[in-house]
C-alpha cells in the first residue's frame, strides 16, 4: 500500500452524516473525525460525536449546534487483516525472503515424518531429497520404523518449477554392519506442478520398493 492511504488511514477516521428524508439527494449534516490513537486495536468502542461544518477549528459555523452522532468503531491494523486471509486460507504461504529472483521463487520442502518402513538389517532411517542436481539430508533416527524428522529445506528457483519433480529416498545405514552399511527403503518421485498451482500442499505417498512404507512431505511455492 503506497504511503498516502496509509497516513490517511492512521490518523483520522472521517465520519459524516445525511438526512435520510428528503429522495434522490443528499445534504450533509455534518461531520467529525476520531483519531486514531484514541482506539484500541480489535478492540470495539461506542463514540458520541458532535457534528461539525468542516474541520476548521477557527470557522464560526462549528458553533452552531449540528447534532450527535453515535457510533460504533473498530480499528482493524492492515497487518491484522492480512494476518487473518491467510488464516482463513489453509494453502497461504509467506512471502519469499528479499534477494529471491524475481520471475523465480523459493521452493520449500519439509520432511515430516514416515510410517511402517523396515529394512532387511536394520532400520535408522534418513531421507535424501535431489532436485536439479542438488542433494540435501535429514538426521538419522536410530532403530526407529515411524520416524519423525520435521526438518525444513530449501531451493532457491530462477522460475517457477511446473514441469519440475523432487526426488525423495529413505535410506537406513548402520556403521555395525559391514556388509550392508546402506540399505534402500523405499523412494517417490513428486510432481512439482501442483505446488506452483496451489502454493502447499502436504501429502502422505506411499513409496515405491517398499511393502507398507509412507512418508508425509509438505511442499511450499514462495515468490516475491
Amino acid at each position: 500500500m503506497n504511503s498516502i492511504p496509509e497516513a490517511i488511514f492512521t490518523t483520522t477516521y472521517a465520519s459524516e452524516a445525511f438526512p435520510t428524508m428528503r429522495v434522490g439527494k443528499h445534504d450533509k449534516m455534518g461531520m467529525n473525525v476520531i483519531p486514531l490513537k484514541d482506539l484500541t486495536p480489535d478492540e470495539n468502542k461506542v463514540m458520541t460525536l458532535d457534528l461539525l461544518k468542516n474541520m476548521d477549528p477557527n470557522d464560526v459555523q462549528n458553533e452552531k449546534s449540528r447534532g450527535q452522532i453515535v457510533v460504533e468503531v473498530v480499528y482493524k491494523p492492515f497487518k491484522d487483516l492480512e494476518t487473518e486471509r491467510d488464516l482463513d486460507n489453509p494453502n497461504a504461504v509467506g512471502k519469499a525472503p528479499e534477494g529471491t529472483p524475481s520471475g523465480g521463487g523459493l521452493l520449500v520442502v519439509i520432511v515430516h515424518e514416515a510410517q511402517d518402513i523396515e529394512g532387511k538389517h536394520h532400520t535408522n532411517p534418513y531421507v535424501r531429497l535431489l532436485f536439479k542436481g542438488e542433494e540435501k539430508r535429514t538426521k538419522h533416527v536410530k532403530k526407529n520404523r515411524d520416524p519423525k524428522w520435521g526438518e525444513e529445506f530449501q531451493f532457491t528457483l530462477e522460475e517457477p518449477p511446473t514441469s519440475e519433480r523432487l526426488h525423495v529416498e529413505v535410506l537406513s545405514s548402520s556403521k555395525m554392519s559391514l556388509l550392508h552399511s546402506k540399505e534402500y527403503l523405499g523412494y517417490v518421485i513428486i510432481n512439482l506442478a501442483d505446488v506452483v498451482t496451489n502454493r502447499r500442499i502436504n501429502e502422505k505417498y506411499h513409496l515405491i520398493d517398499s511393502r507398507n512404507g509412507q512418508i508425509q512431505i509438505e511442499l511450499q511455492w514462495k515468490t516475491s
